[in-house]
């Protein structure tokens, strides 16, 4: 997934460093000594201002608070919120939020468990006021902050007291917002999305001062009343109010939301399936594809929405109402996320994740990388090796070829991104290529991005596997229903419990096929982990804080499967250089969303061409690189550039190169779950030995070298009077900062069980989890080790090698369970709607349905009781260590994806009194395309032929049936 830099997602901070900052001593007029940073934000005139003043390392009993001076521009009519995480991120750390209410500095603390609307803290901190000063263009506020070095926030807990060693940092983020909170004068007002962030590093050792229990009288504590829960944020930012001065404490508060409740009579009690898949995404998507072709029962479950239009998705902006597009399917609205990722993210993950139907597939660049043999040769087990996988990554991209030319008139718009870079890198002998015709170069090359885009559109998976699945009365889809923990009974898998996640989802149980039934959890490297999590499955000490928070809900101890789930996560290691040039202009896609420019929609909807059939933010040119390390292990660059400011570069021509590390990294870190259930990264991937950290540096020297072939190109990040030694020591190591949001990992594939003392594998060579008979995992989650590129492509893959070991594989009794010890060390249904696609209910086989409402059920998000009887028909079965580079316009490519379009008019795109269209109402839906009648005329964009279909080939005049593989065949413009 590829983030942006210049506008921070939502409540991701960490995407800036500490370079444009600066510290020194600061005397304020209460005689108090600050160690203060001056720092720049985007927001209203002149800089910030964050002074820090700890307690002596001998004081006792004041190590968990410090005295914070606090400086922040007023911003415009709007107003301004001001935020501090204290622990870098946003995500699972304690903020405190500071605006103004007329001539009143508010504060009020929050805690955000994942991309969502933080809710009010309900732990002990305590604010008290020392001074607050307001001007025309600050305010400023001095205060102590008590029990804010550590927290718990119902069960989620964290910290990071400052360290007494001499060389010890504390990391500090911040985030301002264009507007202030919803209602001022409330201290527990929703926010909205803030527009800069950035993270700083104080000197611990420079910020004690003996003087510090003197200073604290000074302070005088204001109680806040008790918080109301917070309510969601949306896409832009809002105003705050408060119950009291708004100096005080925010100590009391609600909890995180929660799922539906769900009776016990609300049960799918009367159906079985053959298989059960738990997660909508690159994995689980093809997965319910596979497995139901030869007739064998799939339910698949997705927690989040629908996402694109073709299946009921509805998220849109107002230029794209009438048709039957939604933000998901028009590729140059696909960094959307980072702005605005309300009803879209995880809320339970503490990094950005995807719960909706399509999962990252659905909201990712959607680049599209044929696997570099290498990838499977060095990281997987036997039977997973390059060879092993061919057949399956032909199949891949058959169903979902890849374009280098995503507007339907192959024509790429601003290019000047990729001559730019192209031109420095072919100056350098780096040679050009089209990546996904070489998969196995990946030295030295360089290649326009690859995309698995069909028609101008997102495509993938939903648009391919999805779409012939959901043709099939043997397989069923559920949206906005989770799933937390599988049924068991001890090592056999009888099927899953379901919650409701938003209105529409399901409740209850519902269980698989007898003896022969499989359930496979395709929820990601964070989503599978929990699932397992709360099934008992896990090392000792994670399945211990799940039974602290679930009590009898809990798996009995008895039945623990201690395997290293959660351990071994990856992630590309990402460390951004920012570069300018004359000939580079940006193209504002974010901008777009709400108010494109008029040709630029027109051109998208009635033409699919433009500059909105490309990725956001207009990615350019990718390009890779080998390094050889001093102990003896190559490590994979990718290399992404892309047209966009960062890192507090706001020039138009300005472009952004994220450098990845990827496959022989070394680093690894783990994945927890915490008491409210919240999943966190508790040590990152990153970094965490030299020989990485040596790869990462010889390979921005690397790119320095490139870059200069062209003197035109001005490295503006690092600056230039910064070595990269120094560059890597003051660039954050945190998630926020370092991420690529590749996440995987966690529940590892091997051949060496974690049942067993030393062992590292969650799953076998099978996908089956050791220690059941009948569970399996299939996502990014089992990958052993980091791969050369962007993993889209390669889980899919993984899914159509793994969909015929789970369908040959045998339901026996476990004979491995170990239980009780830890070997490990511990540390709705939705129909498809919409151009092209079935209506239908999607039931499994031969079915008699009936839906009576639950007397019992108490939640508004449950849907009715549903039993469903049903006759089952057979189926079949740096640092001192060096490292160096290892020495040694594309046509269109055809491809596959059904179309998530509208109903086109005639006469194409005709905005009204010479504009866009606006929203009037609820979006509508578009009806199903599929001609009943031989002989009538399909409409523009619509299916005309693939397997499975029976309807007329015929296009309307003007349109030809184009085949795009034996799958689909669609009416384009010739």
């Amino acid at each position: 997934m590829v983030k942006i830099t210049n506008i921070a997602g939502a409540l991701a901070l960490g995407v800036s460093t500490a370079s444009a900052q600066t510290f020194k001593t600061y005397t304020d007029d209460n005689g108090i000594e600050f160690w203060q940073s001056t720092f720049e934000t985007s927001v209203g005139d002149g800089s910030a201002q964050f002074g820090l003043a700890l307690p002596a390392a001998s004081q006792s009993g004041f190590e968990e608070e410090y005295i914070g001076h606090l400086v922040v521009p007023k911003g415009g009519d709007a107003g301004t919120w001001m935020g501090l995480s204290h622990m870098s991120g946003m995500t699972s750390s304690l903020l405190l939020i500071s605006w103004l209410d007329g001539e009143e500095i508010m504060t009020s603390f929050r805690y955000a468990s994942g991309y969502t609307q933080p809710d009010i803290y309900n732990g002990n901190a305590t604010l008290s006021k020392i001074s607050q000063n307001i001007n025309d263009t600050h305010f400023e506020l001095t205060y102590r902050c008590e029990g804010c070095w550590s927290w718990d926030h119902d069960g989620a807990t964290g910290g990071q007291v400052p360290a007494t060693t001499s060389a010890a940092a504390q990391i500090v983020g911040w985030a301002q917002a264009t507007q202030a909170p919803n209602s001022p004068s409330d201290a527990d007002s929703d926010i909205k999305q803030h527009d800069d962030d950035g993270i700083f590093g104080a000197a611990v050792a420079s910020a004690r001062n003996s003087a510090y229990t003197s200073w604290v009288s000074l302070a005088t504590a204001t109680s806040a009343p008790a918080a109301a829960t917070a309510s969601p944020t949306g896409s832009s930012n809002s105003t705050g109010s408060a119950g009291s001065t708004g100096t005080g404490a925010v100590a009391t508060a609600s909890a995180s939301a929660t799922a539906a409740a769900c009776p016990s009579t609300n049960t799918m009690a009367n159906t079985t399936w053959d298989y059960i898949i738990v997660g909508g995404g690159a994995g689980g998507i093809p997965l319910a594809d596979k497995l139901s072709e030869d007739g064998a029962s799939v339910l698949l479950i997705e927690k989040g929405p629908a996402s694109s239009g073709r299946w009921g998705g509805t998220m849109k902006p107002e230029w794209l109402v009438g048709s039957n597009l939604t933000r998901f399917d028009v590729p140059g609205l696909d960094n959307e996320i980072w702005k605005d990722s309300e009803g879209i993210a995880c809320e339970d993950y503490s990094v950005m994740a995807g719960c909706v139907l399509g999962g990252g597939t659905a909201v990712n660049a959607g680049l599209w990388w044929k696997a570099n043999p290498e990838d499977f040769d060095y990281n997987f087990p036997e039977g997973w090796k390059s060879s092993d996988m061919q057949s399956a990554v032909d199949r891949t991209f058959e169903r979902i070829p890849f374009t280098d030319h995503p507007s339907m008139d192959g024509i790429i718009y601003k290019p000047q991104g990729y001559n730019v870079v192209s031109g420095a890198l072919a100056a350098a002998g780096w040679q050009n290529v089209t990546a996904d015709e070489v998969p196995g170069k990946k030295n030295h090359t360089f290649s326009r991005p690859n995309h698995m885009f069909s028609n101008g559109e997102r495509g993938g998976p939903m648009a391919t596997y999805l779409v012939s699945a959901s043709e099939r009365k043997n397989f069923k889809l559920l949206t906005n229903t989770t799933v937390p923990r599988v049924i068991r009974d001890g090592s056999h898998i009888t099927g899953v419990e379901t919650e409701a996640f938003l209105d529409g989802g399901m409740c209850g149980e519902i269980n698989v096929t007898p003896n022969t039934g499989k359930v496979i959890l395709s929820a990601g490297a964070f989503g599978t982990p929990k699932i397992l999590f709360r099934s008992g499955i896990g090392p000792q000490d994670q399945l211990e804080v799940v039974q602290e928070a679930e009590g009898d809900a809990m798996v009995s101890s008895s039945d623990w499967i201690n395997l290293p789930v959660g351990h071994n996560l990856d992630d590309h290691t990402n460390t951004d250089v920012v570069i300018t040039h004359p000939n580079v202009s940006f193209y504002d896609f974010y901008g777009a969303y709400n108010n494109p420019i008029k040709s630029d929609a027109e051109s998208y909807l009635s033409e699919r061409t433009g500059i909105l059939a490309q990725s956001a933010p207009n990615l350019s040119v990718l390009f890779w690189e080998e390094i050889l390390g001093d102990d003896g292990i190559v490590r994979q660059m990718q290399y992404t550039a892309r047209v966009e400011g960062g890192h507090g570069i706001s020039s138009n021509q300005s472009m952004v190169i994220s450098q990845y590390l990827g496959r022989g990294k070394t680093s690894k870190g783990r994945t927890v779950i915490n008491g409210a259930l919240d999943m966190t990264v508790s040590q990152t991937p990153y970094l965490n030995n030299e020989h990485d950290l040596a790869a990462v540096a010889a390979g921005i020297n690397s790119l320095k070298a490139a870059l200069s072939k062209d003197p035109q190109i001005n490295i503006v990040f690092p600056a230039a009077n910064t070595s990269t030694e120094d560059f890597l020591a003051d660039y954050a190591v945190t998630t926020g900062s370092r991420t690529a949001n590749h996440w995987m990992g966690s529940c590892k594939m091997g051949q060496d069980s974690g049942l067993v003392n030393n062992g590292t594998s969650v799953v076998d060579t099978n996908t089956k989890v050791y220690g059941t008979d009948n569970l399996f995992v299939v996502d990014a989650s089992i990958f052993p080790g980091m791969v050369s590129t962007n993993p889209s492509a390669l889980i899919v893959a993984v899914a159509e090698k793994a969909s015929g070991l789970i369908a040959d594989a045998k339901v026996e009794s476990s004979s491995n369970q170990v239980s009780g010890s830890a070997p490990f060390p511990l540390g709705n249904s939705t129909s498809p709607q919409g151009t092209g696609m079935p209506s239908g209910t999607g039931l499994p086989y031969s079915t008699g349905v009936s839906l009576a409402p639950s007397a019992t059920s108490t939640s508004s998000k449950c849907t009715s009781d549903v039993t469903i009887t049903r006759t089952r028909q057979a189926s079949s079965q740096i640092a001192a260590i060096s490292a160096q580079a290892v020495e040694t316009e594309a046509k269109p490519a055809a491809s596959s994806a059904a179309h998530a379009s509208f109903t086109m008019p005639a006469d194409g795109f005709q905005p009204s009194n010479g504009t866009l269209p606006s929203a009037t109402g609820t979006a509508p839906t578009a009806s199903s395309v599929l001609p009943t009648a031989t002989g009538a005329l399909v409409e523009p964009w619509g299916r005309c032929g693939g397997k499975g279909y029976s309807g007329s080939s015929k296009c309307a005049d003007g349109w030809v049936c184009h085949d795009y593989n034996p799958y689909y065949s669609q009416c384009i413009k010739p």
